[in-house]
């Protein structure tokens, strides 16, 4: 799972999700590109999970980019735990997305099999998502 090797506060405010990307919203390195159309937060989890489908749609032909990287670390208290006593422990780290931005991008294959790699791929997250050429 994708993580950052250091921080500089363990832990984070859960913050807003207003607003549209500003940065990011361009295919810059592949052909195609998946972009979110909603905001959310995207597991670690899910990015993996979407990057093992792209590699196995694609038959590691062409080459990928992974546009975004889960810098928030989120927390959580265990089931039956009280209220109080505190914020819990990090348990997993989410990538803050915006309608706009690029989530993958794809470069050296054709336009059906980048189209549904990314459909594919797009089921495993948890924004919605359309799919863009340069």
């Amino acid at each position: 799972m994708l993580q950052p090797k250091k921080s500089k506060y363990r832990k984070e405010f859960r913050g807003k999700r207003r607003g549209v990307a500003s940065r990011g919203t361009e295919v810059a390195f592949g052909d195609y590109g998946l972009k979110a159309t909603t905001s959310g937060w995207v597991d670690s989890r899910q990015i993996e999970a979407a990057r093992k489908k792209i590699t196995f749609m694609t038959k590691r032909s062409g080459k990928y980019w992974i546009r975004v990287f889960p810098h928030k670390p989120i927390t959580g208290k265990p089931v039956g735990v009280k209220m109080g006593s505190g914020k819990g422990a990090v348990h997993s780290h989410v990538a803050v997305v915006r309608p706009g931005m690029v989530l993958f991008e794809l470069g050296g294959v054709s336009e059906e099999v980048a189209r549904e790699a990314f459909r594919k791929a797009a089921h495993k997250l948890s924004v919605q998502t359309t799919v863009i050429k340069k």
